[in-house]
């Protein structure tokens, strides 16, 4: 994994080592304290910018525009909530998608096949285990961001969200987000409405760069991407992981997300 991965920087591959557990115990400090964490350079920025160039043809030719408007919670009624609630203004989301059997000989899927990378995982979310996917086009998505294309305000619906930058745009993309604006027993809907509104000062900006490693706690902490301008594109990998062995979606969900079925 060398020939990808920095592994003197970050030693995924000697778990249970001292360095492995420094690694883990100043990542779930980060993810303490500002619910995520990052590892900055993880894939070889080459790598990622290599990788990110032999898909832009497949993103032409094979992926799925998807495209919607939804509210920060996915859902049409809340209940609790008058319709016309500020929390439930709606936003447009767009982006193209390259599914895991559009990836064959990715490092991405290498990254992600390999045990240490979900053992390492599994540890800075303090999890017993962690399992990859059985879905053949859910296990790993690939998002294109072309010019005014952006994924707009949402909350998770899983705990963890991990991705990695291959491609930075020429401006915007940039990570938005608001730590813990809900809690498990607050969904704070008046603070939901001032942050839509512009008026939390809480809300950061951060700007990845290409082969960043992000791990996010997504569920109560609402998140965005920024507005892509120019001629180049975002371009981010999604890994999907979950406690439970062989999970696959349905039939439903993956014309939902992909517009096909397997």
């Amino acid at each position: 994994m060398r020939d990808i991965l920095d592994l003197d920087r970050y030693p995924l591959d000697r778990p249970g080592s001292p360095e492995w557990q420094a690694l883990v115990d100043r990542c779930r400090a980060d993810l303490a304290r500002d619910g995520m964490f990052n590892l900055e350079g993880l894939m070889h920025g080459q790598v990622a910018a290599d990788a990110a160039k032999e898909m832009a043809p497949k993103f032409k030719s094979e992926s799925f525009l998807h495209e919607r408007e939804h509210n920060i919670y996915f859902k049409d009624e809340i209940e609790g909530l008058a319709p016309d609630h500020p929390a439930l203004t709606r936003f447009k989301t767009s982006n193209h998608t390259l599914c895991a059997d559009q990836l064959e000989g990715s490092p991405l899927l290498r990254l992600y096949e390999w045990p240490e990378f979900v053992t390492f995982l599994a540890a800075t979310m303090e999890k017993d285990a962690l399992h990859i996917m059985e879905d053949p086009l859910a296990r790993v998505n690939v998002m294109s961001y072309d010019d005014g294309q952006a994924l707009n305000w949402h909350f998770d619906r899983s705990e963890f969200t991990t991705t990695m930058l291959m491609q930075a745009p020429d401006q915007g993309g940039e990570f938005i987000y608001r730590t813990d604006l809900r809690t498990d027993d607050d969904p704070n809907y008046d603070g939901v409405a001032r942050m839509l509104n512009g008026e939390d000062p809480e809300v950061q900006a951060l700007t990845l760069t290409p082969g960043t490693l992000n791990i996010f706690r997504g569920k109560n902490t609402p998140h965005r991407v920024g507005d892509v301008k120019g001629e180049t594109e975002r371009v981010i990998a999604v890994f999907s992981f979950y406690d439970r062995p062989g999970v696959v979606f349905s039939r439903e969900e993956q014309i939902g997300f992909y517009g096909r079925a397997i």
